[in-house]
């Protein structure tokens, strides 16, 4: 039976409302809470004149597992940490399957004990893979994803059924493979890197549990990504934008060839919106390998979204007709961008589209859509003021990100909180939030890929003026210095601080604003 839902009308005060007292919000929350308190599963919508309300209860599957409790856990989770800290690091690539395919060989081949979906793409995989990962387990299929990289906790890389792998399967995973992974390093030029080895063990933890069907998102590239040793019966791609050009490509065109590698024979290729350029690289290598293809803006879209309190509210086309009143709670038209992608990639795995019209159940995706979180991406995480996370890390991300802060708070002044890593493209990051930060304040994350904070504030001069931008070297004086100069505008201004430059930034801010 569809949630009962509770439907109130009122006009909410705009910022610049110089009477922003009474709030028509109280009542509405008064309301809201005595509805919920007799029915947990209450559907809520607020209409006014251009405002939509819509919540369907908290997002689930957001959790991010903290440090095990159990002391000796933690200090076996802590000595896998050590052993795979000690291999090549995510960066450090060398651009070959060899490694990770003997590695599989010597395992059995446990990827290929299920069906899987392959994502990569520039912006918006780990999104994607979450909503795509709530549909499928809507559906009643047990589900594995395997995503990069990790916001608090290694862990969070592999999940089943929507939740991150305790750290007690961690572990065990881990010792599980460790012997066949020294006998293939000691086969290899190179040892295995710390990213196919968790590979590894996230093909193993789907094949043990076993899965009905993984969602793999890619590391980087996607012809010799560690993940490519799978034949997605879905390929999936995302909108491609310029990011790691030193080892992709300086144009969308270069990077489309080494991502549409991920697109194999008989499969079905679901492309986002792209570049022209690049789309064509794929059509191509979709012709070559007699694959289908699936385009958004074509075969299936967003046909509308409407701002929503805690998220937004969509109709969505898909391969085989409309999906209306979709609640996603996520910010931002990239995300429901995302979510059209999601919906055509799980039509696609249940057969529907090239000639297949039918819709799959709309109370079943309804419900799936309006579970979806996605941990730090847009993440409100702190009110009074509020302080939004977001782990935008290249012009395109920043972008968005931008776009999205705009629209779904209004904040009367932002303060940024920016870190990043030495590798990007940090001056693009910083061009894109210019026109909505008053203020920035650089910093610095742990990672020892981290840009050094004066050569990022030398940066940041250049675009935002020296009087607008803040150095702080250590991430918790950042984040209050940036709370301060807030808070400055008073408690009903509608300022706010956004935190954003790289997922590592995002991870360590959200552990210091008490969010596990």
């Amino acid at each position: 039976m569809a949630a009962r839902r509770l439907v109130v009308v009122s006009e909410r005060p705009q910022n610049d409302d110089p009477d922003p007292t009474p709030d028509p919000a109280d009542a509405f929350d008064d309301l809201v809470e005595a509805e919920t308190d007799r029915d947990p599963d209450l559907a809520v919508i607020e209409a006014g004149s251009r405002t939509l309300r819509a919540q369907a209860g908290p997002p689930q599957g957001d959790q991010i597992p903290a440090r095990p409790a159990d002391p000796e856990v933690d200090r076996a989770l802590r000595a896998v940490e050590e052993e795979l800290g000690g291999r090549w690091g995510e960066t450090k690539l060398d651009p070959s399957t060899a490694r990770i395919a003997a590695l599989m060989d010597i395992l059995g081949s446990p990827q290929r004990a299920y069906p899987s979906i392959h994502i990569t793409g520039t912006n918006g995989k780990t999104s994607t893979a979450r909503m795509i990962e709530a549909l499928l387990g809507a559906f009643d299929l047990r589900t594995g994803r395997y995503t990069s990289p990790h916001v608090q906790s290694v862990t969070e890389r592999i999940s089943l059924d929507g939740a991150p792998i305790s750290a007690e399967r961690f572990i065990e995973t881990y010792r599980d493979i460790a012997p066949y992974v020294e006998m293939t390093d000691a086969q290899q030029e190179h040892r295995l890197s710390f990213f196919e080895v968790l590979t590894a063990m996230a093909y193993a933890a789907f094949a043990d549990a076993p899965v009905d069907v993984a969602v793999v998102e890619v590391g980087m590239g996607g012809t010799w990504d560690a993940t490519n040793v799978i034949d997605g019966d879905v390929a999936v791609i995302t909108p491609i934008s310029l990011d790691h050009t030193d080892r992709l490509g300086e144009t969308p065109e270069q990077i489309a060839v080494e991502k549409s590698g991920i697109i194999k024979k008989d499969a079905t290729v679901v492309l986002a919106q792209q570049p022209v350029e690049a789309a064509s690289v794929m059509l191509k290598r979709a012709v070559e390998v007699d694959a289908t293809v699936a385009r958004e803006g074509m075969e299936f879209g967003v046909l509308s979204r409407e701002v929503a309190v805690g998220g937004q509210m969509l109709t969505l086309r898909g391969l085989g007709g409309e999906y209306p009143e979709i609640f996603l709670p996520l910010h931002g038209a990239h995300q429901a961008h995302n979510a059209a992608v999601a919906l055509a990639a799980v039509e696609a795995f249940f057969g529907i589209g090239a000639g297949h019209a039918r819709t799959l159940d709309i109370d079943t995706i309804r419900t799936a859509f309006a579970s979806v979180s996605s941990p730090g991406r847009m993440e409100v995480v702190r009110r009074s003021p509020t302080v939004v996370l977001d782990a935008a890390h290249n012009p395109g991300g920043a972008r968005a990100a931008a776009e999205t802060v705009t629209e779904a708070f209004g904040f009367s002044r932002l303060i940024g909180v920016v870190g990043a890593s030495d590798d990007k493209d940090v001056r693009g990051v910083l061009e894109a939030f210019e026109p909505i930060f008053a203020e920035v304040v650089v910093t610095r994350n742990s990672s020892a890929r981290a840009m050094d904070p004066d050569a990022l504030a030398a940066v940041a001069v250049e675009i935002f003026g020296a009087e607008r931008v803040q150095v702080e070297p250590r991430l918790d004086d950042a984040l209050e210095a940036a709370i301060t100069l807030a808070e400055e505008e008073g408690e009903y201004a509608g300022a706010g601080v956004l935190v954003t430059g790289s997922v590592i930034t995002v991870g360590e801010a959200r552990l210091l604003l008490g969010r596990n």
